[in-house]
């Protein structure tokens, strides 16, 4: 790991040193910037994210923390003493530290999950209804006569269709929130 304080940072982020710090920030597990301005914060987690094309995650819990989690791509705010700041501009918002690994190794696998059965789903779902369209188009002569009313057409989407994804997203957990603590490598699998 590797921790670096705000002075050191300050000259770290100017053009000429940035290539070399990031050299050194992808050979290490972890880097720790500690004392650094809300600026300071906000501009490593940019560098990071442009340079490197990382996807970024900021965790902050006060003020000073609100320009890092606005710049990096998914924020987490932790509600405590500092006030609710961080909170407001995350995208994510949890009570303590701790529940960062749950959100991120559980809820985060059952939303990969989830989303990828989604789009499975709405792919086979119009697949289904455009192959229909299709041979009935054959069996009326390419006349371009319409298989259904207008109003079936508008309800396929909004109800006949909906409800399998709607339970299957609030039901489904393939894995249950225990292993997946147990075992972080599920959460790779997933992407």
């Amino acid at each position: 790991g590797l921790v670096i304080d705000g002075r050191t940072l300050e000259h770290v982020l100017h053009d000429s040193l940035q290539s070399i710090f990031l050299e050194l920030t992808e050979k290490c597990r972890a880097v720790v910037c500690c004392q650094a301005t809300p600026l300071q914060k906000s501009v490593l987690v940019r560098l990071v994210r442009n340079k490197l094309k990382a996807m970024t995650l900021a965790v902050g819990d006060g003020a000073n923390d609100v320009s890092m989690i606005q710049v990096a791509d998914t924020g987490v705010g932790i509600s405590g003493q500092e006030g609710m700041q961080a909170v407001m501009a995350s995208n994510f918002a949890i009570s303590q530290f701790r529940h960062l690994r749950k959100l991120l190794l559980v809820h985060g696998h059952w939303c990969y999950t989830r989303l990828t059965n989604m789009v499975l789903y709405f792919f086979y779902k119009n697949v289904a209804y455009v192959n229909l369209l299709f041979w009935y188009q054959f069996f009326c002569g390419f006349s371009g006569t319409s298989m259904t009313d207008y109003w079936i057409l508008i309800l396929f989407n909004l109800l006949f269709t909906s409800v399998p994804p709607i339970i299957y997203g609030v039901l489904d957990k393939d894995v249950s929130a225990e292993m997946l603590l147990q075992l972080p490598q599920l959460y790779t699998m997933s992407q």
